[in-house]
């Protein structure tokens, strides 16, 4: 042992000792060694209290050497990169680690919130349901803030997260998730059949639990097997070996959710690096090899620093070289036991008692520890550890009810093994209960998922090395490759006998089922009392299992003694699902780069850097970063720019850059079928060559979207949207096609970004637009008229396509190229527009045109509005059904008195009308009983020299002509406002189809 390191044992472990590292722990500082975790190095420097409980702050330490812990949360580094809740377990162990205790104050070894324990009679199962009721006002004043700051564990950093997060694909023939003794072979035997295989692993090292239990395979030792196994793989082509990485998630398809630690292991990631990495993994086929999770039993004050898993208290003799204390007494149901006293006894660690709950045990289990001396308790149990900080013995209550307290400082504890069957629900899978396993083993799988070795049930080296090869092989061959199944080695056979033991009855202190939650057996008969006796309400009740380890080493127990309570078989008990993700991920590797700006990033208009030269004005509508306005020299502000535009086009040509309107091609022979069911209106009977304007509802009648469908083929349309619906949209079309209607013929193409779309509009747009069409195509008023489409080419070659729509009520064709001739589209219709006088024009100038023609927009498509609502409700077909027509119908949508689109002009056309004004009549006050209706959109319009507005008013139709009191409350306006139609230019639509 090392003087710094007084626990490290000599001769043992896999660490690499000429490399000593440097951290420190609550501010001190200790040293321990490449290959080491947190928690192994604290164990080497005798630290044992890590932490305080959730609720009574009882002190904590280390139960587990794995991702299962409950009870080692610490903080790990400082600043603007401290991460809270990490289990020490887990944490790779590197040179200027920090790492803090968490939960308690002022310190870890005096926490004044330790009193809680005191109280707990207040603060058992279900106490938040039944205090802080009265008096009432308390709540908010007292109660409320006091639970807040006594709540959580760790402190969240302040300050953005410096690192980078990374997300890749990945594909392959078979995954195997697990690189213990069963995943190796199943790797090994898929990867000789000629399968791509990747090997995923939570750990930074290879090799499961023969990393961490002394084995003999084919006369190698377990590390020995693994190193060559690894060796072969990772000199394969067709091997990804992946260590760092947890599957947090399986999903539809072989589609698996996985994490890669690419850079926790080191202070500062490199520059460039990414912390971690979020992978997405698709597989033909998937071998489950996770192995399983140590059970512990329910006695009391099983939560002390020094009861630890007999599994993890070979773990850190056999893989990290630390001897976990140096009294032990080893507490067990199982035939495992035998290896543990083995190994304690090889660390130097007396073994003062075997506490086994079985009458009788196996005789190689007793003559072993008749051979060390080791005093053997049968059919007794453990009732109580004695000790505050630590464990300084074991009060053991033997099978004639005599009990005797035997010093320890380290009971090892094992109530066998769950298999980790977490993965193997996710999809909807039930597991099963097994009786001679005492254990729930996977259930039905999907035909691409194998389970193998001890995540199966198979506990032994030889039945894991067995179901691995026979896995793998299997697995190729699913994907279709000629595989026999690897030669598996030799090894002797263990004991894996194990008899059900749950909690230990006479427990006189605190016994914790839950030790991350603070869950006792008390609370589980609490819950039972008071008729808490299904799995689901024990959970929430009592909070089992609802912690970050998400129960792996609590939930088995707290549903046993719940059948027990019940008198049920634990199968007509249940077991509560495990759902993603499998062990806590970072926020920051979901979001990966999406944040700050690029969680929100700005999409460029084709016609952008034209724009930008000439000087426009930017606004963000959606995603997008679109030309508002382009001023030119001398106007006074926005204003004047958008009337000079509005003006120009209406008299004139002016472009528009309408990119940015959601497109989405629909094909198939049903295409027409499907669009009729969508849309209000029928478009099955639009002829090729034609578009036609639609609107669609949600379900519930109220109007979704409006937009245009063209039809260019039998089987092929092509529809836009608004520019802010444009994915809502296209979501709520695939939820049509893949749930509503999968037997029709459709299939949907989302082409938003692939075409450069520009309204040209404007008396001269004709004349434009036929220098920018390639010849012979016609776009005469008689060849193509209003709201006829086109596939045809331009600018000399370029495929085009074109429409005859108007969006500005003003003679207008839409033209469309692919993207990346967006730019030169552009310029070319600038350059050649110059002697008709042709101008930009943006978003507020189209704005202003669509007001002065009464056509509705976003703020009027507000997700409260039907198309009755809009004056669209004539489009309607009665002649067939479409998604929304029967909730259009309810009485609340059709009342005479709800509010509908109409027009508004100010009654002093010299007055400024406000968007958001609300509507009270011209004699009544401004309260919200008289409100009748509010002002959707307003503009001025350059060609009626005023103010005009469009609003939803109640009974609107009648009321044409009436004067009303448009009130500003916000600015503090009231303004005259007269009743009018909603278009107020060109009412007749004249220009448009000249």
């Amino acid at each position: 042992m090392t003087q710094s390191q007084t626990f490290r044992v000599s001769g043992l472990g896999l660490v690499d000792r000429t490399k000593a590292l440097d951290f420190t722990f609550d501010g001190v500082p200790y040293t321990g060694y490449a290959g080491d975790t947190l928690a192994s190095a604290l164990l080497a420097n005798g630290i044992r209290l890590v932490g305080r409980s959730f609720k009574y702050h009882r002190p904590r330490g280390i139960l587990t050497a794995g991702s299962e812990e409950p009870n080692a949360l610490v903080e790990l580094r400082s600043g603007a990169r401290r991460e809270p809740n990490t289990r020490a377990t887990v944490a790779e162990l590197y040179d200027g680690l920090e790492a803090k205790s968490q939960n308690r104050f002022p310190s870890l070894s005096f926490d004044l919130l330790s009193v809680n324990g005191l109280l707990s009679p207040v603060f058992s199962a279900g106490f938040y349901y039944k205090t802080f009721m009265w008096p009432a006002a308390f709540w908010e004043k007292l109660y409320e803030p006091i639970i807040r700051r006594a709540a959580g564990l760790g402190s969240a950093a302040n300050e953005p997260d410096p690192d980078l997060y990374d997300k890749a694909n990945a594909f392959c023939d078979v995954l195997v998730i697990g690189s213990g003794p069963a995943g190796l072979m199943a790797a090994l035997s898929a990867a000789r059949a000629g399968a791509k295989v990747i090997v995923v692993d939570e750990s930074f090292a290879l090799g499961g639990r023969l990393l961490s239990d002394v084995r003999s395979i084919d006369g190698k030792s377990g590390v020995e097997w693994v190193n060559a196994i690894v060796a072969e793989l990772a000199a394969s082509s067709r091997v990804r070996l992946m260590p760092r990485t947890t599957i947090f998630g399986a999903y539809d398809s072989g589609t698996f959710g996985a994490v890669e630690r690419v850079a926790d292991h080191v202070a500062v990631p490199a520059t460039g690096e990414p912390r971690q990495r979020l992978w997405h993994i698709v597989a033909k086929q998937t071998i489950v090899a996770q192995g399983s999770t140590e059970r512990p039993i329910v006695f009391g004050n099983n939560d002390r620093p020094g009861v630890m898993l007999a599994s993890a208290v070979r773990s850190y003799i056999n893989r990290f070289g630390v001897a976990p204390g140096q009294t032990a007494v080893v507490f067990s149901n199982n035939d495992d036991a035998a290896n543990t006293i083995d190994d304690l006894i090889r660390a130097g660690i007396t073994v003062a008692a075997l506490v086994d709950t079985r009458p009788i045990l196996p005789p190689e289990i007793k003559s072993k520890a008749r051979k060390h001396g080791i005093r053997v308790f049968e059919g007794a149990a453990v009732a109580d550890a004695t000790g505050g900080q630590r464990v300084t013995g074991a009060r053991i209550v033997a099978a004639y009810g005599t009990s005797q307290t035997i010093p320890c400082d380290l009971i090892a504890a094992s109530g066998g093994f769950n298999p980790n069957v977490q993965v193997t629900t996710h999809l909807g899978g039930r597991s099963q209960w097994q009786e001679n396993l005492a254990a729930f083993v996977p259930g039905a799988l999907p035909k691409w998922m194998t389970v193998a070795g001890a995540a199966n049930g198979s506990f032994s080296t030889s039945s894991c090395l067995n179901d691995g090869a026979r896995a793998g092989a299997d697995a190729a061959a699913a994907c279709g490759f000629a595989a026999t199944v690897a030669l598996v080695p030799s090894m002797d056979d263990e004991l894996t006998e194990v008899s059900a033991f749950w909690h230990v009855e006479a427990a006189k202190q605190k016994a914790f089922v839950d030790q991350q939650n603070d869950v006792t057996a008390a609370d589980i008969r609490l819950a039972e009392r008071e008729g808490f006796r299904s799995v689901e309400h024990l959970k929430r009740y009592t909070t089992l299992g609802m912690a970050t380890d998400q129960g792996k080493t609590s939930n088995v127990n707290g549903l046993a003694m719940m059948a027990e309570l019940t008198n049920k078989s634990i199968p007509a008990t249940g077991a509560t699902s495990a759902r993603p993700p499998y062990s806590p991920v970072s926020l920051g590797v979901f979001a990966g780069e999406h944040r700050g700006k690029h969680f929100k990033p700005t999409r460029l208009t084709p016609s952008h850097d034209w724009a930008k030269e000439r000087g426009a004005a930017f606004v963000e509508t959606g995603m997008w970063l679109r030309a508002q306005y382009f001023p030119k020299p001398g106007e006074r502000d926005w204003l004047e720019t958008v009337n000079r535009e509005v003006k120009t086009v209406r008299g004139g040509v002016g472009v528009c850059d309408v990119s940015t309107l959601g497109k989405i091609e629909v094909h198939g022979t049903d295409a027409g079928k499907f669009l009729d069911r969508v849309y209000i209106n029928m478009m099955s009977t639009l002829a090729v060559g034609k578009a036609r304007y639609g609107m669609m509802l949600r379900e519930d009648g109220v109007a979704m979207d409006d937009g245009t469908a063209a039809r260019f083929a039998d089987d092929r349309y092509f529809i836009t949207t608004t520019t802010a619906n444009a994915i809502k949209v296209l979501q709520h079309l695939e939820l049509c096609r893949q749930w509503h209607w999968p037997d029709l013929d459709v299939q949907l193409f989302p082409v938003s970004d692939q075409w450069a779309q520009y309204s040209v509009a404007g008396p001269r747009a004709r004349d434009l637009l036929a220098k920018i069409v390639d010849a012979p195509f016609d776009i005469s008023n008689a060849a193509f008229p209003y709201m006829a489409c086109a596939e045809i080419t331009a600018l000399g070659g370029i495929k085009a396509r074109i429409y005859r729509l108007s969006f500005s009520g003003e003679l207008a064709y839409e033209i469309a190229v692919p993207a990346r001739y967006g730019d030169l589209l552009m310029r070319k219709l600038m350059s050649e527009g110059e002697e008709f006088g042709a101008i930009p024009y943006g978003t507020e100038a189209l704005g202003v045109m669509r007001i002065e023609k009464g056509h509705v927009g976003g703020s009027e498509l507000n997700g409260t509005t039907t198309a009755a609502d809009l004056g669209l409700g004539k489009m309607a077909s009665t002649k067939k059904d479409f998604i929304g027509r029967v909730l259009a119908q309810r009485p609340g949508l059709i009342d005479p008195d709800r509010p509908r689109l109409i027009g508004f002009k100010p009654v002093d056309t010299a007055v400024r009308l406000r968007g958001g004004a609300h509507f009270i009549g011209k004699d009544d006050q401004p309260t919200a009983q008289n409100d009748q209706g509010y002002m959707t959109s307003v503009a001025y319009s350059p060609m009626l020299g005023h103010w005009v507005g469009l609003g939803l008013l109640a009974r609107a139709e009648a009321r044409m002509g009436e004067i009303l009191k448009a009130v500003d409350p916000v600015r503090g306006e009231s303004t005259l406002v007269q009743v009018v139609p909603a278009a107020f230019y060109d009412v007749e639509g004249a220009r448009l189809r000249v």
